[in-house]
């Protein structure tokens, strides 16, 4: 049997992560003890990996548009402009 280290994407423990189930896409779900959060190593939407809602900003910033954004990060325009208004920076 193959045993994968997976490290928490909170607070990069690896001894107290578990397997917790899978997703409805099928994908393998974590749980850590530690930080009691639950996370994905791969998704299946590029919305939702870790680090593209601060691209979304780091762009924005650089004036970037909103359909310039969703083109190269591949996600969808109503998602862009959905987190740019709901963004905890904004307000």
């Amino acid at each position: 049997m193959a045993v994968i280290e997976v490290p928490c994407r909170y607070c990069s423990q690896q001894k107290s992560v578990i397997r917790y189930g899978k997703s409805k896409s099928g994908k393998q779900r974590f749980h850590c003890n530690d930080c009691c959060k639950s996370f994905q190593c791969e998704y299946c939407n590029n919305a939702y990996k870790p680090g593209v809602t601060e691209q979304i900003v780091e762009m924005t910033m650089n004036g970037s548009g909103v359909r310039d954004i969703s083109r190269v990060l591949k996600i969808s325009l109503t998602t862009v402009v959905t987190y740019l208004k709901n963004c905890p920076l904004h307000k």
